[in-house]
């Protein structure tokens, strides 16, 4: 299984179903799914971004699990343009069937890295 890393509170908004395109500036073939692992790092301008312009109510700043798995989705597509308020580019992962799963501790890796983490039904 591949997991990739995403900052807070980018990894809570996929893996609660909220934002369908992950933003990138490198394309990937890659398409299947895969673990969302949350970075040890804060975007704070991100979550002010995400307050100020999305109106989606996130949790509190302390409540973010980070520095391990925290949900899965499913990459069905690359592009370089999108519908989604989501998407700002340059490339966007398109994801589906996002879901939050239990926190799992685990170092994370640039791009799609393995995961040696056994999680349920995965």
């Amino acid at each position: 299984m591949k997991a990739l890393s995403l900052r807070q509170p980018w990894a809570w908004l996929v893996a609660a179903g909220h934002k369908d395109v992950e933003n990138r500036t490198w394309s990937t073939r890659f398409r299947g799914e895969f673990l969302i692992h949350a970075a040890k790092t804060f975007d704070h301008a991100g979550y002010e971004r995400v307050l100020r312009e999305m109106h989606v109510a996130l949790p509190a700043l302390g409540e973010f699990e980070r520095g391990g798995i925290v949900g899965a989705a499913e990459l069905v597509d690359c592009v370089t343009q999108h519908d989604s308020p989501w998407f700002w580019g340059p490339y966007g992962f398109v994801l589906r069937n996002a879901r939050p799963l239990p926190f799992q501790p685990l170092r994370g890796m640039p791009g799609f890295f393995p995961a040696p983490v056994t999680v349920n039904g995965l």
